[in-house]
């Protein structure tokens, strides 16, 4: 128990290290709230701040900068309708629903508990891992991330709302757009059209952006006033909407503990990322919960479930990426380079040299996670009154934040045009009611799916489907679209799950 409480001990003692926290906390906010920045650039922007610090305080600060980018992603998310990050897409479902109708403190409350909780959650998962670490890692081979993208992709029909065929049609077309690029197994170029930008595939936070935050603005337009429909209603701010989204975190206690866990072990496996668990966990909770209707219109289960999963998988893609060297996510493998700069090297042997960095690592992250809530707390009515705004004024500081972030996730400017043709899409599915989730989560998990089916079947052949953990994972994809038709069958005429986003 010494080894596991010491470091927590020296971190919370030491004023250089809590300071360095409490540094990292607003920053990583700020690279979440800028759409377009996000995680990984802010990690790339400090390395040169941290460089030449000790090993335990360098990689503490970007940890909890890193661990922190979700919780500032859900403020434009749910205020202006345009993802922070591409994992905050999910948040928009229903937390702008829930800003328009004049409910953005309580959307941001609930953001910000489940932030805090699912952050926390996925710290204690990375530990209570670490004992059965290896064995759970290796069991994930090709054929089952092969299965797993296309669990995930079952979750279309559960966006879909009755009409399924909307849903798949969307769904299908994001996965054609994840072909662009160069053929992962014979280099052959795909739908580029011989443009340079394009072998590396359509950069999924131009997509999102266009996606998301182009429509959202043209409509804004044409409605005129501002995001919140029910101008003069909060005149002066009140915590009270804040300190009610949070008590709803606890309310949903059971959905925020199960988004955790979820968003934890999706984090866990190499290469799936945040968008995988935000919108796999969002699937869940409309799966899973009492009166599925409701989502897409301002539910906030519809927040809670995603931001769990956000912030929750951070702690479980540290496990690959400091045990193995395998990097978790993108961001991870960014972190991973940061780490090697700073005199560390993550694989097997810090289990056995650098367990009380592994444990220092677990404690700053939770710690992030728990005062991260209270720094978002003392910003949240300020940010909370932009709804009001006039669109005339907002939407330009929206285009601009949204091209920037297309033009500096890549650093090209062809990003800008794609920004604009996707958001000519976007702005089309929404006017003629459309859903937009099912094309982000095709895009996402369209490429893993294709990556891991090739590499599966040049070990297995077709019987990798006859695996173990195989089998498990189709009778969870029968069981989802089996859950959908019965859903859609004794749900009332006209009740059905419907997505106006």
């Amino acid at each position: 128990m010494e080894a596991i409480f010491s470091p927590l001990i020296n971190i919370v003692t030491s004023p250089y290290l809590m300071g360095l926290i409490l540094l990292a906390i607003p920053i990583g906010m700020f690279f979440g709230a800028v759409p377009g920045l996000g995680g990984k650039l802010g990690i790339v922007l400090l390395i040169p701040f941290v460089f030449g610090m000790e090993p335990l305080p360098g990689a503490v600060f970007l940890l909890s900068m890193h661990a922190v980018v979700h919780t500032g992603g859900s403020i434009p998310s749910i205020l202006f309708g345009v993802p922070g990050t591409g994992p905050d897409a999910a948040t928009i479902v229903d937390g702008y629903p829930m800003a328009q109708r004049g409910e953005a403190g309580r959307a941001l409350g609930a953001s910000l508990g489940a932030s805090g909780i699912g952050g926390v959650i996925g710290a204690l998962f990375l530990a209570a891992m670490l004992p059965v670490l290896k064995p759970v890692v290796l069991a994930f081979s090709p054929a089952e991330f092969f299965l797993l993208a296309i669990f995930g992709i079952t979750f279309i029909a559960m966006l879909s709302g009755r009409s399924l065929m909307k849903g798949v049609t969307v769904g299908l077309l994001g996965i054609m757009v994840s072909l662009v690029g160069l053929d992962p197994h014979t280099g052959s170029q795909r739908f580029t059209f011989d443009q340079l930008f394009l072998w590396e595939g359509v950069s999924v936070v131009a997509a999102v952006l266009g996606l998301f935050a182009l429509p959202e603005m043209l409509a804004l337009g044409v409605k005129g006033g501002s995001i919140a429909e029910v101008s003069g209603k909060m005149a002066r701010y009140d915590l009270r909407q804040v300190i009610e989204g949070i008590l709803d975190v606890f309310r949903n206690w059971w959905l925020t503990l199960r988004t955790s866990i979820i968003g934890a072990a999706i984090g866990a496996i190499p290469g799936l990322g945040g968008d995988a668990a935000s919108w796999l966990c969002y699937g869940h909770a409309v799966q899973t919960c009492k009166n599925p209707e409701n989502f897409g219109k301002g539910d906030v289960r519809g927040v809670i479930a995603p931001e769990t999963a956000n912030n929750s998988k951070e702690g479980g893609s540290l496990l690959p990426t400091l045990f193995f060297g395998v990097p978790g996510s993108s961001g991870m493998a960014i972190l991973i380079g940061a780490f090697v700069m700073l005199g560390i090297q993550p694989g097997p042997h810090i289990a056995l040299t650098g367990m009380d960095l592994v444990w220092s690592l677990i404690w700053a992250l939770a710690l992030a996670n728990i005062l991260s809530v209270f720094v978002f707390l003392a910003m949240a009515p300020a940010f909370s009154l932009l709804v009001f705004v006039r669109g005339t004024l907002l939407i330009p500081f929206v285009l601009v934040l949204a091209f920037l972030g297309a033009y500096l996730s890549e650093a090209a400017w062809e990003n800008m045009v794609l920004l604009v043709m996707i958001g000519i899409l976007g702005y089309f599915l929404k006017k003629y009611g459309w859903p937009r989730p099912p094309f982000v989560i095709g895009l996402v998990l369209g490429a893993i799916a294709e990556d891991s089916i090739h590499k599966a079947l040049a070990i297995w052949g077709p019987t990798f489907f006859l695996r173990p953990l195989s089998l498990v994972l189709i009778a969870l994809i029968v069981l989802t679209i089996g859950t959908y038709i019965w859903r859609q069958r004794t749900a009332p005429r006209g009740k059905g799950i419907h997505y106006d986003v």
